[in-house]
Parts: structure tokens; sequence; C-alpha cells
């Protein structure tokens, strides 16, 4: 993607029949930007482009694309893999997501996430660290040889500031109120999740300062009637967001409907929880000590447990739109403007309008992904040398 990693002085324009600036649609108009920025939106005077522009979609949980996984080869090298294969998909902002794993990788995947912000590699926004503070009873894929109590290493991995946004999934019965506390003092998302904690753990969790759950419904202590666990707090917490994975396979579309029933609008979001595969034609890769393979669009290890996803975030947009019946603008919202604001980035990214950073898509009237740009350098397609 070295292409796109050079942000034009040129003004630009782009003239379409449709547009979300991200809160209202509008018809025929003409958005222009320079230096990465958008400048303006007018009525278009000329001819316009079919299709629909719309802000690019933000992904807080993204393992892997393009055939590699973070994890596995924490290099600039597969991030840059990664952001090529998701911005096919409509990805143009992601926190590349590391899984329980040992320091020593930890620490490798933070030092090439500051390299990649230090250079301006597109896409990147900073990094989620996917345990490895988790509650073996629902480690789902991650290693149980990894899972661990916070130690001074990791506190200090956790504290660093040139990380960008920094989120971190912990279960909390294993990790402290006064540990959360300290961690979002340290500025970390806290969110919660890989839990079979009881309902009144999770509510001193977010009462500490904890904001949001890690794929809803998934690797979480069920709601039941005499004991609400992780679910039922989620779902009756106002404040707190929810990343959901909607490709049919980790939550039913009944949960999936209860969700956005039961959340005030807004705080349900996107999530993909790509591994490796998205955006290739492989059907198993590597996963520590074991193998992934793909079945369709299922990712189960040899124990038949699901491995992530090769969701990608149109993808998850068209699920919503098509099987939940969400209506477009929300279901856009899911995937821009509401992750964008979880992260606490909503003043330049999850919009198209002036003084937001250039980060859009040109969707054909079935949502699927035409062209993406990131900071107003088309992305997908590349274009010719």
């Amino acid at each position: 993607m070295n292409q796109s990693s050079v942000v034009t002085d040129t003004l630009q324009s782009i003239a379409v029949a449709k547009l979300f600036d991200g809160n209202s649609w509008h018809s025929n108009v003409e958005l222009s930007w320079q230096n990465g920025m958008i400048l303006t939106l007018k009525p278009a005077n000329g001819p316009v482009q079919a299709g629909i522009l719309v802000p690019g979609f933000i992904d807080l949980q993204v393992n892997g694309g393009g055939g590699m996984l973070f994890n596995t080869a924490p290099v600039l090298e597969t991030l840059q893999t990664m952001t090529q294969a998701h911005c096919r998909f409509g990805t143009t902002a992601m926190l590349p997501t590391v899984i329980t794993d040992a320091l020593t990788i930890m620490q490798r995947a933070a030092d090439v996430i500051a390299m990649a912000l230090t250079k301006g590699l597109p896409g990147i926004i900073g990094i989620h660290f996917e345990g490895p503070h988790l509650a073996v009873p629902k480690k789902g894929v991650h290693p149980a040889e990894h899972i661990r109590p916070i130690s001074a290493g990791e506190l200090a991995l956790y504290q660093r500031t040139d990380l960008g946004i920094k989120l971190i999934t912990v279960a909390p019965e294993n990790v402290t109120p006064a540990q959360i506390q300290q961690l979002v003092a340290a500025g970390m998302r806290v969110w919660l999740g890989h839990s079979d904690a009881d309902a009144a753990t999770v509510s001193m969790a977010l009462a500490a300062g904890a904001s949001g759950f890690t794929h809803l419904y998934n690797a979480m202590s069920p709601l039941t009637s005499r004991e609400p666990g992780m679910v039922g707090v989620a779902l009756t917490d106002n404040a707190s967001w929810c990343g959901i994975i909607l490709d049919g396979l980790h939550v039913h579309p009944t949960a999936a409907k209860l969700a956005l029933a039961a959340k005030p609008k807004g705080k349900v979001l996107l999530v993909t929880d790509a591994m490796a595969p998205v955006g290739t034609n492989d059907t198993e890769f590597a996963f520590f000590s074991g193998r992934v393979v793909r079945d369709g669009n299922k990712l189960t290890n040899e124990a038949g447990v699901l491995a992530g996803s090769v969701l990608d975030m149109a993808g998850a947009v068209r699920y919503a739109i098509e099987v939940l019946a969400v209506e477009p603008a929300e279901a856009l919202r899911m995937a821009a403007l509401y992750p964008a604001q979880a992260l606490g980035c909503a003043d330049k990214l999850g919009k198209l309008g002036g003084g937001y950073q250039a980060d859009m898509l040109l969707l054909n009237h079935a949502y699927q992904v035409q062209q993406s740009w990131i900071a107003g350098t088309q992305a997908y397609p590349l274009p010719p040398l």
C-alpha cells in the first residue's frame, strides 16, 4: 500500500448522486478535500457519479487479513498486508489486534504499531490487546498457557504513549477494579470479554471505568433468570458499547435483534474479529501450535471451536440491512460513527464533513465497495503506477 501512504496537497473532489455524511442523506453533492482532510460539501453543479459515498468503516478488532496474522508476524509488512486486504471491504481505520500471547510478542506488536504511526501507515490508528488477562473457562481459542494476571511487564507496555488508541479486553474476575482504574488512567479503553464473571463482578468493572464489551454473547457468561451474567449486564447498561460479529455464525439473528432493541442507539457497533484468510482463498492457516481450518465462512480449530471470522465490514453492514432489517443509515453508523465514538476519535473520523479526515467509500446500491480512500488517497483499487 505504499502508493497510498503519501497525502497529496492537490485539491480534489468527487460529485456523487447520493451521499451519507454519518447523520443524514444528501443527493447530487460534491465533496472536496486537500491534504487528507475534507474541505467542503456542497450541491453539485455538473454530472454526478453513480453510487453512494459514505464514511470509511472503523474496525476495532482485526487479528489478520491477506493471509497474515498479526500475532504470527508482528512486523510492518503484516500491517500493510492487513490494511490492503481490508480496505477492499471498506475498512479505512483499524485496531490491529494481538490475542493472548507471550509478553515478548505483545512488545514486538506494540513496537511495530508505534513504527506504523510514526511512518503514517494508512489505516492504522492504534492497537487492541485481546488478552492475556482472560478467564480460562471462556478462553475460546486463546492459548491457555499464556493466560495470566497483569504483571509489571504488561503494565509498562500498557502505559506507553506512542501506540495511538489503546484498547484492552480483560476478564473482570481476573483483573481487579483497582487495576481497571490504573489501566484507564494510563489512557487505555478497557472492554470486558472472555469471561465467566457474575453480574456483580461485571458491574464493579464498569464502575471502575470499563466502557465496553468485546464480541457480545461470544465467550461470556450468559443471561439466565437468576444470574444475569456478563450478557445481562451488557444488554442493560446504557453507557457501555458492545461490539458484535454479524457473520451469521457467531450470533443468532434473534440474539442480534435483542441487542439492538435493548441497547440505546449508538451503543452497538460492528466488528469483524477477522483472521488471516480475509481477502484470500486460503482454507487453513497456522495458529500457535495447531491449525485453523476454513469451511465456507466458518473458521474452527482442531477441536471445532470457532476461531475468529472471515467477515469483512461491508459484509457486516449488508447482514445488518438484509437479515436484521436495520435501516441503511443506522447500519452505516454502526460501522463508522459509533466505532469512532467508542474510540474517542469522532472529532475526525466516522463522518463526512469539513474538518474530518477524508476516509470514505463509494458503494454501489448493494452496499458493496467500489472505491475506498484513506486520508484522501485512493486505497482501493490501487491506482496504476
